[in-house]
């Protein structure tokens, strides 16, 4: 096992943004510190169960038959979808001073789905954390890499919404949140249509 090398190579996939990011930062906007928990938490979830289906070999026996995996690729695409929808809706419908009333938070259940059907995070988990776990490597091996995910994604997402809360008081956070929201929805869009090719 290569923690270290591990460390390395799955910084630049956590930094870079993607379906968990994007909601973090939507959560900043409408429910503050608790959303930006939810949706570490839910992600945190997601990576450990990716963790545990390669450890177990659920995930190669899934690749294995390409229909099956068509399907995922499908329900996730279609899942993220629906996300960016509704994030772009949000933004388009923001109104001063009411925001969080009116706001729907995403839900752990969601961050969660979000990371779990994601094509790229399985394909992820069963290429790249194989390869730092070691040919020979069990569960445990595999939990241990995601922790490591889990730390860095953790770190990260808090510096970025601590960041984008902190902006709040220089803009007005219904224009700041309409852009995020607006944006955030067609890169989930965006993410949901590449994960097909």
């Amino acid at each position: 096992m290569d923690p270290g090398g591990f460390a390395i190579a799955i910084l630049p996939v956590v930094l870079s943004p993607g379906a968990s990011f994007t909601l973090a930062m939507n959560s900043a906007l409408t429910s503050g510190a608790r959303g930006v928990l939810t949706i570490m938490a839910g992600t945190a979830l997601g990576i450990f169960t990716h963790a545990l289906l390669v450890g177990l070999g659920i995930t190669a026996a899934l690749t294995a038959f390409p229909s099956l995996f068509g399907a995922l690729k499908i329900a996730g695409t279609i899942y993220l979808l629906w996300l960016g929808c509704r994030l772009i809706r949000g933004g388009l419908t923001a109104q001063p001073l009411r925001l969080t009333a009116q706001t729907q938070p995403i839900t752990l259940t969601q961050a969660w789905l979000a990371n779990v059907i994601n094509p790229k995070a399985l394909l992820l988990y069963l290429t790249v954390v194989s390869r730092f776990a070691g040919n020979t490597a069990g569960t445990g091996a595999y939990l241990l890499l995601a922790s490591m995910h889990i730390a860095i994604m953790v770190a990260w997402l808090t510096i970025a919404s601590q960041l984008l809360l902190r902006s709040v008081e220089r803009y007005p956070i219904d224009r700041l949140r309409k852009w995020v929201d607006i944006g955030g929805g067609l890169l989930l869009i965006l993410f949901a249509l590449s994960a097909l090719t």
